[in-house]
């Protein structure tokens, strides 16, 4: 998909961006460039190939360093107040706020 000089003209024009006609020839040799990378790796048959959790994980049997979900400590009603206190609005332990959506 090679994009044509009209193409980087009408993107600028939406991105609200003044791009000299120097500055308009580079950025339609840097965008052309940009999709053929893109054209190549679709192009790579990645049928039967496992999506990676992260880039860490092609490089060892690295399991996922996330804690797990577990409560730490007992939320009491004395610290419920104390995080509250500095909310402009609560009731019955609970933070209000305006409706938004009608």
């Amino acid at each position: 998909m090679a994009l044509q000089s009209d193409d980087v003209t009408r993107m600028a024009h939406l991105a609200r961006l003044a791009l000299s006609e120097t500055e308009r020839s580079a950025m339609l040799e840097q965008l052309n460039r940009f999709f053929l990378v893109v054209e190549r790796m679709s192009a790579v048959d990645t049928q039967g190939v496992e999506p990676l959790a992260t880039p860490l994980s092609a490089l060892g049997d690295d399991a996922l360093r996330l804690r797990d979900d577990a409560v730490r400590e007992a939320a009491s009603p004395a610290q419920r107040e104390c995080n509250q206190r500095s909310a402009p609005l609560t009731g019955d332990g609970l933070y209000l706020v305006p409706r938004v959506v009608e």
